[in-house]
């Protein structure tokens, strides 16, 4: 995998604010939100798409949905709800190819979030 903007924040190369570190993930607000509270939560392990985990990513990739839930509830919005979303290649709308978990909340999320190019 080459280097992403992603591995340049980990690696502390570029500024980002972190908001919360463990020996396994980080997680940092977003630089284009699109919610009030809008955090990014990357692995440390680079992986490019969920297409790429295998078996032995299984337990971090739960980790990082459990580091969405501990955000949630510290940051006071977890009884309100909040949305926790990966997205996967061109069409699932991922633009960095580092996986990462969407943490959004802070207004009512609507679904499905694309009514205005969703064709049936």
């Amino acid at each position: 995998m080459s280097e992403t903007l992603f591995t340049k924040i980990i690696n502390r190369e570029i500024p980002a604010d972190i908001v919360y570190e463990d020996e396994q993930c980080l997680a940092f607000k977003d630089i284009q939100p699109q919610a009030p509270t809008h955090l990014l939560i990357i692995p440390k392990k680079p992986i490019v798409t969920i297409n790429d985990m295998e078996a032995s990513d299984k337990e971090l990739i739960g980790h990082l949905f459990w580091v969405a839930k501990q955000m949630a509830s510290e940051m006071g919005f977890a009884s309100d709800g909040y949305r926790a979303v990966m997205n996967c290649n061109e069409h699932g709308g991922q633009s960095v190819y580092h996986i990462h978990l969407h943490l959004l909340a802070g207004k009512p999320l609507g679904w499905p979030p694309y009514t205005d190019t969703l064709k049936v």
